[in-house]
This record gives structure tokens, sequence and C-alpha cells, in this order.
């Protein structure tokens, strides 16, 4: 049996950010003209106004001030509020793939690895761009890069979900080395034009390139332990599935984009992760004294505030429990490996952390790592 080892990371951001300022008034645009059109129902009673939204409302909820996009002007576009992503001739580059190309470039570079280093690319991630060929073939094809691919998607908990299969076939000796790559597309299955989840998501790729942990001559990070858990829930969903629909269906059914009964995720899903990352590390032998870092799912500051305090029980400081939501929101499975990106290189050898994702599912997933020179 072999160990493995996080060795590189990669975090691929849009050009394009929406402040919660300009969201909001594209917004309530939106909700005047939605309202002004629909003002003989509204009056009659039987079609609700839409309310405004408010940058207060968006901080208070979520915790989030701005998120990057791949196309800014079809989202404040008040008669259209969605992102315009033109379709690409089969013959050219898929959107999700070039994402991720750009982050696991990154993720070697930092590795000080080529593609003749790596044995596969496993793309994780919540919204494929489509249903086959997969979308990690594309991306091992764009690299360069001999062996196999495929793609998976456990929703938000997508990457951790990844680190553990490319683990697991690392210690079993079947490869040598794998990238996980985590292109989300948030903004194409976020509902823009509903007040409760308008300002959630926004778009990124990340990637990590995780080795054999054998003769490595550069900082990394062990992969001590990961534990998976999943749960069936109604409470996040997503219709907007394969199967054929019609136009009218498309265009008439709320639930065929992002849902969820935030209310009913707050209390169903926080003691299910805090529980999984304690009974995680207690079987580890990691003490709260000892977890130097958390690198959260970044879905909403509220519920990592909570789950940072029940694992350490205390309110953990800035710098043990990164936030990034603020600056890219809601980014799916990317969230925690954006943190853990931007927020590891500071930990001294012999220092632990937790990667943590969870999500619809409902799904958690958690990988202690061991920063190692």
């Amino acid at each position: 049996m072999y160990s493995a080892a996080i060795t590189g990371s990669g975090v691929f951001t849009p050009e394009h950010s929406i402040s919660n300022d300009e969201l909001v008034a594209a917004f309530n645009a939106h909700a005047d003209l939605f309202n002004a059109e629909n003002a003989a129902a509204i009056e009659a009673g039987t079609l609700d106004a839409k309310p405004h939204s408010s940058s207060d409302f968006i901080v208070a909820a979520s915790g989030i001030e701005s998120r990057y996009v791949l196309d800014k002007d079809g989202v404040l576009n008040p008669e259209r509020m969605f992102p315009n992503l033109p379709k690409r001739a089969d013959d050219e580059p898929s959107l999700m793939a070039e994402m991720a190309v750009d982050a696991a470039l990154q993720a070697m570079a930092q590795a000080g690895r080529s593609a003749h280093d790596v044995d596969a690319v496993i793309c994780a991630a919540s919204n494929h761009e489509r249903a086959y060929p997969a979308i990690a073939v594309e991306i091992q094809q764009m690299l360069e890069i001999d062996g196999f691919a495929f793609d998976m998607n456990v929703a938000c908990s997508s990457a951790t979900f990844g680190i553990q299969t490319a683990a697991d076939m690392i210690k079993t000796g079947s490869i040598r080395s794998a990238l996980v790559v985590c292109p989300e597309i948030c903004s194409a299955h976020l509902e823009w034009r509903d007040r409760d989840c308008h300002f959630i998501f926004g778009d990124v790729a990340t990637a990590l390139l995780i080795e054999r942990d054998e003769d490595l001559d550069t900082p990394h990070f062990k992969i001590k332990s990961t534990r998976l858990a999943t749960q069936f829930s109604n409470n996040i969903r997503n219709n907007n599935g394969f199967l054929r629909r019609t136009r009218d269906e498309m265009e008439d059914r709320r639930d065929m984009q992002f849902m969820q009964n935030g209310r009913k995720v707050f209390k169903e899903v926080l003691p299910m992760v805090s529980k999984h990352i304690a009974n995680h590390m207690d079987d580890e032998g990691v003490t709260p004294d000892a977890l130097k870092r958390l690198w959260l799912h970044q879905a909403n500051k509220t519920m990592n505030d909570y789950i940072g305090k029940k694992v350490l029980g205390r309110v953990p400081d800035a710098t043990e429990q990164p936030n990034i939501l603020q600056d890219y929101a809601n980014t799916s499975s990317a969230g925690s490996i954006i943190a853990f990106s931007k927020y590891s290189n500071d930990l001294a050898t012999g220092d632990h952390g937790i990667i943590c994702s969870f999500g619809a599912g409902y799904s958690v997933g958690s990988v202690i790592v061991e920063r190692s020179a």
C-alpha cells in the first residue's frame, strides 16, 4: 500500500465580477418590470408581486459581497437575468474544459510536474456542460495526458469525493497521480430572478494534483485520512436533467433551476456535518487543539461559523477557518478547494487541517491532511 499527498493546487477565476449593489440594481429593475407586466393579476390577488432585494439582505443572509461570473452582461440585464454563454461547435473546447485546463496547469506548475507525470483526470463538479463524452476526457486530451479520465457528480461534495477516489487508486498502486478538477459554471443553473437565491452562486474552476507520497522533494500535504457519507434528501435539487422536455416546460418550470429549502437544509445539514468531522477527527486521533485549519465548503458564513464552533469547541478565528465566499460566493464543489489553495502555504510542517465539503444529496466529505516539507 502506498500513501497519497496533495502536491499542487490551482484556481481559475473569471475576469468578470458582480458586486451585491450591481446585482441588486438589476434584480430590482427586473422585479419592477415583472410587477408592471402583471399588475392586473397582482391586483386581483392571483399572483404575488416580486419584492425588492438589498445588499444588506444578501450579506446578512449569506456573507456574500460579490461573485465572479463568465458572463456579466446577461446576468445584469433586467429583461434576461441569465448568462449569455453562446453554444460552441463540437470541434471547439468546452467552457468547462477551458476553465479546468487553466487551473490544472497552475496545479502542475506548483508541483513542478508535467503531463507526463499525471496518470488520470477526474472532473468532479455539480454542473456538467453535457452528458457525454466526458468533460474529463476532453481535459485529458487538451493537457496531452496519457492514461484515463472520467466525470463524477456528488453536487457540492464532488471535490472531496474526487480526492478520496484519487487517493484510493494511488494507495492501491493502480496509478501514481491524478488531477482532480472542479470547473463550476454555477451561474447557468441559478435562478437569478428569485429573491431568495439570486445572490448565491458564482463561477470558478479549481484543480488539485494528488501524487504517490514517495520521494517528494517539494512542500506538500499528506492525505492522512478521508471519509465520505451520503443521506438522500430533496431539500436541494435541480430537475434540469437529460430527459427530453418541451420548450414550454423548460421555460415555465421553476424546478428546472436551482431549488432549496434553506431552513430545512440548515436544520439537517449542520448537525450532520459537525458530527461527521468530529467523528473523523476522533477516529484519527486529531484533537481540536491540534487542528490548525478548517477549509470548509463555502456556501454560507453562518453555516461555516456554526460548524467551526462545534468542531473546535469555541469560535474559530479568521486564520483557523478562512472564508472566501465574500469574494467568490458559493462555487459549489470548488469552494473548499479555493480556500485550501489560498490559505495553506503558511502552515508549518506537522500541522493538521481538514478539507470538508457538503451539499445536495445530502453529501459530506472530509479529508485530513498534514503539512510536510
